[in-house]
């Protein structure tokens, strides 16, 4: 288990440290690569986040930002996490960034993932920055416990791949990045606050069940050292 635990007083200071630590990634990418990718989660958490980081000077348009999940509804769907992503990151300068969607219109969510999965591809991989939530059941991505394809989503020897998922507690059918896809960013970050989401983050490290808590995949097994950024 290998992870930087950084506390901050506040959730506003929380968020202009996460997005200067992330500005920064994304310069460093450009500067070596010329193109930078950022996967981030949807949910209420990172809207101060996405809001400051979308005014860093940087150069966006060489920068293509996707959904670490999605629900597979409508881009227009209050639930979408895309919809989220466009109302507070890109919007300032970040409005220039390039944005690969996981949802797809008028296909089944099976031959999306398969799209998602090739569009990926040619973006290269590792990621260099992403971005993970982390639900009170101890899910991150679309890793929920009892997930219909859990097992496959953790298995770090599976293809990196964009694929299905559905759970009781996912509400619709998701989307998600497999961990394999996810655990070798150059830059992970877990991005949680409250004292509830600490507590639940306290008995993922105390334990060792990642079907039961899936956050505990990411803590254990990720190849690159997770940071986590954590407000009360």
């Amino acid at each position: 288990m290998t992870f930087r635990l950084h506390s901050i007083d506040t959730r506003a200071e929380l968020a202009e440290q996460l997005a200067d630590t992330v500005a920064k990634a994304l310069t460093d990418a450009l500067d070596a690569r010329g193109a930078a990718t950022l996967a981030v989660s949807g949910g209420s958490t990172p809207k101060a986040f996405f809001e400051a980081l979308s005014t860093r000077p940087l150069d966006w348009e060489k920068v293509t930002i996707t959904l670490v999940d999605e629900r597979y509804v409508p881009a227009n769907n209050p639930r979408s996490n895309h919809l989220l992503l466009a109302e507070h990151l890109l919007q300032d300068k970040a409005a220039e960034a390039q944005v690969l969607p996981l949802y797809k219109d008028g296909i089944h969510a099976d031959e999306a993932a398969k799209l998602g999965t090739a569009q990926a591809e040619e973006l290269g991989h590792p990621f260099d920055v992403v971005i993970l939530g982390m639900g009170t059941d101890g899910h991150t991505a679309s890793f929920f416990p009892g997930g219909d394809q859990l097992a496959e989503a953790l298995d770090l020897s599976a293809p990196r791949q964009v694929m299905t998922m559905e759970a009781a507690g996912a509400g619709e059918p998701r989307l998600t990045f497999s961990f394999s896809a996810l655990h070798d960013a150059r830059l992970l970050v877990l991005h949680i606050e409250g004292e509830e989401k600490k507590t639940v983050l306290d008995a993922a490290m105390s334990g060792s069940d990642e079907a039961e808590m899936p956050i505990r995949a990411v803590l254990n097994r990720a190849a690159t050292p997770v940071d986590i950024y954590w407000a009360p």
